[in-house]
């Protein structure tokens, strides 16, 4: 009986070992530009071409603040665990498989055997090499380290054992020995991290891309030229960057993953990027066959593109539509040290004073959820969205509130710029029609200040603003995720420090407290209710403004295959296809 057993495995892995060894000869023989049928009625080949409105600030994991880079190093980076891109749920990546001990304290990570980085000039004869244990300790630790480039200490920070000394002695530029001491190799193939306390949303954490794991040899070789020059174990690695114009993506040959026919992934040859700033130029571009998607219909075109019961029109009723209510929150921040903006009143006399359902209908024609009911979206289950109250637009208590703060009318309240980042029309379009809201509801002047991404995100970080345009989409799939933006322990201690997540530099110690004891909160339903409080502390502080929650329409060339929307918008190309057309 063993003996029989034993024959039929070594079959069906011989069976296996064939079929992956003819899907990477069909793959890597065939001719660029060819679809060629597999199996699972699939196809091999193919470029697909998505646009972004703004060019990428980094593509080095640690300095990922923004989508466009997000979704880019999405293809090329992995760590040990990911987000299913339908469900949002979390899965074994490069762990195999891994395991919660201790009461969510401890999690051991197993690795799995045979990924290798991309090929590099970075290891011996270019080849890329095996990735074990070692690669996620050393990559980790430097999540932990202070350093100008990395912006993912925050994921770690006061959670993970010995990252805190960690983080400072490299303050001191004499990083303790052994790094992070939470952070333990258990053998080449097993590497383990021990919380501080309990954190629900660690596995969360772990999927976003300040864990990918990249070598050590690449940062030694290149440096922060990593910001463009990527090495990781992907199905797609770069091949030509253009700046400004394009980033193109080509086929790992050497991926480890395997769909359920025996097929290598990816199916694609290739992922081009562009960076057509005009969003209607981009709508044209989509339509005119020369992207594979269209992401957010331009507010001047949407009528021509959805009728009014939602459908497609007939002159796009050749396209997919997708639609859904993304993880994501448009927001318009103050600067809590600023000397108008510290006084809560100013800041609930701004809340009280915009129309945020007229904004939702006539500006981004239905486009939008209004967040009348707080900071986190309608997109979690079990999380109680709707029984936060909110801001609505009352123009009589704006007022009061304004007038309270001794500037009654209007009288004295200075001149005030909203900064946005350039690109994109809809930005502008709202930015404009909350500036006509707020000059015509409390008799003040504002200016609007369009600046490049880059500066607009360094303004805001460095407080060299005091009210701008920013929307947070989900690092990961946990309300936490957005109410870590209020969290003081993100506060830098001086106003010369950056501070990325907690821009508005808020501070509430009562705040803190309650956050921090959902986030220890194992039980799903109990940690609900306590992030709602926590939510509507921070609506009655109007820590920020928030307007709408993005309503997302996509648009799919009709012969793309398993490219699904989520809340997230989040994207992997592994297991996208395409077919003849």
């Amino acid at each position: 009986m063993k003996n029989s057993i034993l024959l039929i495995f070594i079959i069906a892995i011989s069976f296996f070992s064939c079929n992956t060894k003819s899907s990477k000869n069909t793959i890597n023989n065939h001719k660029k530009g060819e679809l060629v049928a597999i199996k699972g009625d699939k196809y091999y080949g193919g470029v697909f071409r998505i646009n972004e409105t703004e060019y990428f600030r980094s593509l080095y994991p640690l300095n990922i603040t923004e989508v466009v880079g997000h979704r880019i190093i999405n293809q090329v980076y992995e760590g040990l665990v990911s987000l299913d891109q339908a469900t949002l749920e979390i899965k074994p990546c490069l762990a195999s498989s891994f395991e919660v001990k201790d009461s969510a304290r401890t999690y051991v990570f197993h690795i799995r055997k045979g990924v290798k980085y991309h090929d590099d000039a970075c290891f011996k004869n270019g080849k890329g090499r095996e990735i074990d244990a070692s690669d996620f300790k050393y990559c980790l630790d430097k999540v932990c380290e202070a350093d100008v480039n990395n912006q993912g200490y925050w994921i770690f920070q006061s959670l993970v054992i010995g990252a805190d000394e960690y983080y400072k002695s490299t303050q001191g530029k004499n990083p303790l020995e052994g790094g992070v001491s939470g952070i333990q190799v258990l053998n080449d193939s097993t590497i383990q991290i021990q919380l501080i306390k309990p954190f629900a949303s660690f596995l969360a954490k772990m999927a976003t891309p300040f864990t990918a794991v990249f070598p050590k040899e690449a940062s030694d070789m290149y440096g922060m030229k990593m910001r463009e020059h990527c090495v990781g174990t992907g199905p797609f690695r770069i091949k030509a960057i253009e700046q400004d114009e394009s980033v193109f993506l080509e086929r790992n040959p050497d991926y480890w993953g395997i769909d359920s026919f025996g097929n290598q992934l990816p199916y694609l040859d290739a992922v081009k990027f562009s960076f057509i700033k005009d969003d209607k130029v981009e709508m044209l571009s989509f339509a005119d066959d020369k992207l594979e998607m269209k992401y957010r219909i331009p507010l001047d075109m949407f009528d021509e593109v959805i009728s009014p019961e939602g459908n497609l029109t007939k002159a796009y009723s050749r396209f997919q539509k997708q639609e859904t209510i993304e993880m994501s929150t448009q927001y318009y921040g103050f600067l809590h040290v600023d000397s108008i903006f510290k006084n809560v009143n100013v800041r609930k006399a701004f809340c009280y004073a915009v129309d945020r359902e007229k904004l939702c209908k006539y500006t981004i024609h239905g486009q939008g959820v209004p967040a009348i009911h707080g900071l986190v979206p309608p997109c979690f289950p079990g999380f109680d969205w709707a029984g936060i109250k909110g801001y609505t637009f009352d123009p009589k208590l704006a007022r009061e509130y304004l007038a309270k703060a001794g500037y009654a009318n209007g009288k004295g309240f200075p001149n005030i710029t909203l900064q946005l980042n350039s690109g994109g029309g809809r930005n502008v379009s709202v930015a404009e029609a909350v500036k006509k809201m707020l000059e015509e509801t409390l008799n003040i002047k504002v200016s609007l200040n369009q600046v490049v991404w880059a500066q607009h995100s360094e303004n805001i970080e460095t407080a060299k603003c005091q009210f701008w345009r920013l929307g947070w989409v989900a690092d990961y799939p946990d309300p936490e995720n957005y109410l870590n933006l209020m969290n003081g322990a993100n506060v830098p201690k001086t106003i010369k420090e950056k501070a990325y997540i907690n821009s508005f530099r808020y501070t509430n110690n009562a705040y803190d407290v309650l956050y921090q004891k959902a986030n220890q909160t194992i039980n799903t339903e109990a940690r609900n209710l306590l992030y709602k409080e926590a939510d509507q502390m921070g609506i009655d502080d109007a820590v920020m403004m928030c307007l709408f929650h993005d309503k997302q329409f996509r648009l799919i060339q009709p012969y793309v295959r398993n490219f699904p929307q989520n809340a997230m918008e989040y994207r992997l190309l592994r297991e996208t296809w395409l077919v003849p057309h």
